[in-house]
């Protein structure tokens, strides 16, 4: 199952304050609109995406179809393949995607610990 680019999407109270203490750690404004109240970092590979006001706790999030600087692969498992394995294993999703469609889709679920996963695919 290939999930794609990997980042942490991190509930904030302060953009602001949150952009400035990951700044501090060698992260760069990648994407987002600080305006809207969302940002993505980057620190070389790895990826965190600060929302504040757009969603009550923490999210994995994977994109497939994008490497870590958001290119299109030419080659991933699309979101419907990897719900329809999901849903093979037993995992119960919390979201899903119309199976008749193609292109940009999502579905989310959670692991045993209450942690909510999103796979988000943008192409």
């Amino acid at each position: 199952m290939k999930l794609g680019a990997f980042s942490l999407s991190l509930s904030v109270k302060d953009i602001n304050a949150s952009k400035q203490f990951y700044e501090n750690l060698g992260f760069t404004v990648f994407a987002g609109e600080l305006e809207k109240n969302y940002l993505i970092m980057k620190n070389e590979d790895s990826l965190i995406g600060l929302f504040q006001g757009m969603f009550e706790n923490n999210i994995l999030t994977f994109n497939p179809g994008w490497d870590s600087n958001a290119n299109k692969l030419e080659k991933y498992d699309d979101v419907r393949k990897i719900q329809q394995q999901l849903k093979t294993k037993g995992v119960k999703l919390e979201s899903g995607a119309d199976e008749n469609t193609t292109g940009p889709a999502s579905i989310m679920f959670f692991d045993p610990d209450g942690n909510a996963i999103l796979i988000d695919q943008h192409v």
